[in-house]
């Protein structure tokens, strides 16, 4: 197949298209929420969802992640790169109401090892720094856990947010 050959590949519109949310607002999300639900196809077809925390690098607009070198996860990523992830901020209330109002985002895109120990060494960093800013901890981290770390780097193809207002 050559490149004009290539099929597009299209995702849906949003069907609630007055809840959508910017593609800055959906970046801040991903920014400072600091977890969401990974998913891909897991065993036998059946779809797997983990939560995860993550990192969103400005630099380059991936998401990454870290985890054990072996494992579901790493066994779906290696039979089928497509994946969604999810991440939705803690919501607010309006005076005087009881709804919650939740900012949700929703990544679809393609995953891979990171197999570049100095990347995956920032990846772990930039992860690490997200939750604490203590070098020891973080110097510790590396030192111990780094040698059984899988780094992953989704890039995405398509992003949307929305505000759901739970009344």
């Amino acid at each position: 197949m050559n490149e004009g050959d290539k099929i597009k590949v299209m995702f849906r519109e949003m069907r609630r298209f007055k809840q959508q949310i910017s593609e800055e607002e959906c970046i801040r999300i991903l920014k400072e929420e600091p977890r969401g639900v990974l998913s891909m196809l897991g065993d036998d077809g059946y779809p797997y969802g983990i939560p995860i925390s993550h990192y969103y690098s400005e630099e380059d607009g991936k998401i990454y992640f870290h985890g054990a070198k072996v494992g579901h996860k790493i066994d779906a990523i290696r039979a089928n790169d497509k994946v969604s992830f999810c991440v939705y901020d803690q919501g607010y209330r309006r005076d005087g109401e009881w709804a919650l109002n939740i900012n949700s985002v929703i990544v679809f895109g393609r995953i891979h090892l990171v197999e570049d120990e100095e990347k995956a060494k920032m990846i772990c960093t930039k992860l690490c720094q997200k939750f604490t800013d203590d070098e020891e901890y973080l110097k510790k981290e590396l030192e111990n856990a780094f040698p059984r770390v899988q780094c992953l780097e989704l890039t995405i193809e398509h992003m949307t947010g929305k505000l759901v207002n739970e009344s």
